[in-house]
């Protein structure tokens, strides 16, 4: 992936998406956002799931917010107005709560509705290195503004035979949005999370997987972890929660790998 346009925004732009709930999605956001800035990035997590876990779990109160991503996508406020730090993740936040369910009725009314985060962002692009979207469940309008937005889709997903079906329904709907409505958006990869390799089936579908999608499968896996599944009740990301846990180590590992990954990209555009 080419970053090498003096013109293109510094910033890679990733949804962290899958269509399937229950996934690790939001934790996956929430601590690549954090092990991205503990290796010294500037990154900003994009709460876009009204349920505003990612807010939450990023030690913001959704329930005490000044400003949300409701306004941004209405044009109400800017980015730069409503973003928030997470002093327990060392990143910025925009967040959400209840209030963004509203924006898909707004949103249907207006010109040019996938795209209003896409113009929303340009305006801060230059601010960051990464830019996480922490997508809803579900393919709404609010996930199209998302991947009408990135640069790329990153999908965590559990090593169970029910994920495969989802995978290939979100796999499909990454073509159709790369066609008809952001040319950019690429699969950067799919990252196994909550894994458990005492599980046959889940070495089987593992497997299954990497025999796939062969490259795109992340090499680091993601163990299931009882660490990682407290820290949003503290406020924090699991990786900062406890950085000595599996999860956490396993979270900077995929950290480490996506910024190789990307290197190793640039170098081969540039070739």
């Amino acid at each position: 992936m080419s970053k090498n346009d003096e013109k293109s925004p510094r910033a890679y732009v990733f949804c962290i998406a899958n269509q399937k709930g229950g996934v690790g999605k939001t934790t996956t956001a929430i601590n690549l956002a954090a092990a991205l800035a503990i290796l010294k990035k500037k990154v900003l997590l994009i709460d876009l799931d009204p349920q505003g876990n990612a807010t939450m779990g990023s030690g913001i109160d959704k329930n005490n917010l000044s400003g949300n991503l409701y306004q941004v996508l209405i044009g109400d406020e800017s980015i730069s107005n409503v973003k928030i730090r997470s002093e327990t993740g060392g990143y910025d936040v925009l967040p959400s709560n209840r209030e963004l369910s509203g924006a898909e009725i707004d949103l249907i009314q207006m010109q040019e509705r996938e795209q209003q985060l896409k113009q929303a962002l340009a305006q801060v692009l230059d601010d960051y290195d990464f830019v996480l979207i922490d997508c809803p469940p579900t393919l709404s309008l609010l996930t199209l503004n998302g991947l009408a937005s990135a640069h790329g889709v990153i999908i965590p997903m559990q090593c169970e035979y029910f994920a495969l079906e989802g995978l290939s329904d979100l796999v499909n709907t990454v073509k159709r949005v790369y066609r008809n409505i952001n040319p950019d958006l690429q699969l950067i990869g799919l990252l196994r999370v909550m894994f458990d390799g005492r599980v046959t089936l889940q070495q089987q579908v593992s497997n299954q997987i990497e025999t796939h999608f062969g490259d795109k499968v992340f090499k680091t896996v993601v163990p299931r972890n009882v660490r990682l599944a407290e820290a949003p009740s503290h406020g924090m990301p699991g990786i900062v929660y406890d950085k000595n846990s599996r999860g956490a180590k396993a979270y900077m590992d995929f950290g480490k790998e996506l910024i190789k990954r990307l290197k190793k990209d640039s170098r081969s555009d540039k070739a």
